[in-house]
């Protein structure tokens, strides 16, 4: 009995043993995967936290820079040449070995002062990009504010050396910007401020609101420059009526915008109004005005931030109604009313009734008829006192005339 009661503890205390040698076996086993895992862990850990700084680059590449073509296989680079020179061509490799150095796509002033207006921005992504409004009422640059002059064209532009006569010697206080037929090339010397300054471009036409269109894609690309205060819309067959200075000076210091909005209680202007448009737009909101504008940065981001009202002028204002001399007038007097002049900068003259206005050639071009544009018989507004200077630009004119204006210029336009 003794011996039995041995063996039974000897088998108790072997049993034992065994467990002990389970579970230290088993410990070490859980103590080696945690090992196992734990490095695992932290290689996954450590590539991602190294892929975080090109991920910023990626990320802040294509927002701080919206207006060039995102080029993905190159979105590491900081510094890029933001002028746009084809270094292909031996002009742009000249151009290139003239500079000084390549310009930081990331400083303010690339971001404030894009010179390169190639983007391939949708006009949806162009006008939300414009329409951005700094909070902060300091600038941190000298800003020197601009006038953009902004050509809405049919292809060439036969008044160009008169412009080009206008704007010499005032680069600091303007910018130039041209909305061309897809695909035309303007073929302009590389000192011309009309040098590489088309913007991307879509097909217009007459009466439709691919004109409205047009207009709002200048708008836009011009906004773009921070430095741009002042923004005149203006076709190929418009001239300047006085020299830069005194244009300049006119623009920059109004309080008001100039804007043609008029009633007018005809088929021409409340005739071509429709109900289809309410409750949105009345009746007695309905305006009407010549479409070459000119308006300040407030008023400019305003109209290329609006959608509400323009789909409904592109639904509903269709041919024998035109956007381009509804849609802007009737806006502003919707809600900006209290910053419109009312009346346009650019002369026309209307009298031989028709859709177009009269064109002016050659044998037109007098000391006198330039005298009677720049010193109307009819008084205006001006900063709410009356003034004989009414008019900074005219229109139509044939190309024909461009030989006596460039005669006159010095001596009865000012430049």
């Amino acid at each position: 009995m003794a011996r039995g009661r041995v063996g039974e503890k000897e088998e108790g205390e072997k049993h034992i043993g065994l467990l002990k040698l389970a579970q230290t076996l088993s410990f070490l086993l859980i103590f080696m995967a945690g090992i196992i895992i734990g490095l695992a862990a932290s290689s996954h850990i450590d590539r991602y936290f190294n892929s975080l700084p090109r991920m910023f680059s990626h990320t802040t590449n294509l927002q701080t820079i919206p207006f060039s073509t995102p080029d993905y296989s190159n979105c590491t680079i900081i510094h890029r040449d933001c002028t746009g020179d084809d270094e292909n061509d031996d002009e742009g490799r000249r151009a290139k070995a003239e500079k000084p150095k390549d310009r930081d796509c990331w400083s303010i002033d690339g971001f404030v002062r894009p010179e390169n207006l190639s983007h391939g921005m949708s006009d949806d992504e162009l006008f939300w990009r414009a329409s951005m409004v700094p909070v902060k009422d300091e600038y941190p640059y000298d800003r020197v504010p601009k006038v953009a002059f902004m050509f809405l064209t049919r292809g060439p532009l036969p008044m160009l050396p008169l412009w080009e006569k206008f704007f010499k010697g005032n680069d600091k206080y303007l910018s130039v910007y041209v909305h061309t037929p897809p695909r035309y090339d303007m073929n302009v010397s590389r000192d011309s401020p009309f040098y590489d300054r088309q913007i991307p471009s879509q097909k217009v036409a007459w009466g439709s609101a691919l004109l409205t269109d047009a207009e709002k894609r200048l708008l836009a690309n011009a906004l773009l420059d921070f430095s741009n205060e002042r923004f005149v819309l203006l076709s190929e067959s418009c001239v300047p009526v006085y020299n830069f200075s005194t244009v300049y000076s006119y623009l920059i210091n109004s309080a008001y915008s100039f804007v043609d909005s008029y009633d007018e209680p005809t088929r021409y202007g409340r005739g071509r109004y429709s109900r289809k448009m309410l409750p949105d737009i009345k009746l007695h909101h309905w305006r009407k005005g010549s479409q070459w504008f000119e308006v300040n940065r407030k008023l400019a981001i305003y109209i290329i931030s609006d959608s509400k009202y323009y789909s409904l002028f592109k639904q509903f204002c269709l041919p024998a109604c035109y956007p381009d001399e509804h849609y802007i007038p009737t806006f502003l007097n919707m809600f900006h009313g209290s910053m419109n002049a009312n009346r346009s900068v650019t002369w026309v003259d209307w009298s031989i009734g028709g859709p177009h206005p009269a064109t002016y050639a050659a044998a037109n071009i007098t000391e006198e008829f330039l005298q009677s544009i720049r010193k109307n018989e009819t008084d205006c507004l001006y900063n709410e006192e009356p003034t004989s200077l009414c008019f900074l630009f005219a229109r139509k004119f044939s190309p024909s005339a461009l030989a006596p204006l460039m005669n006159l210029s010095s001596t009865v336009l000012g430049f």
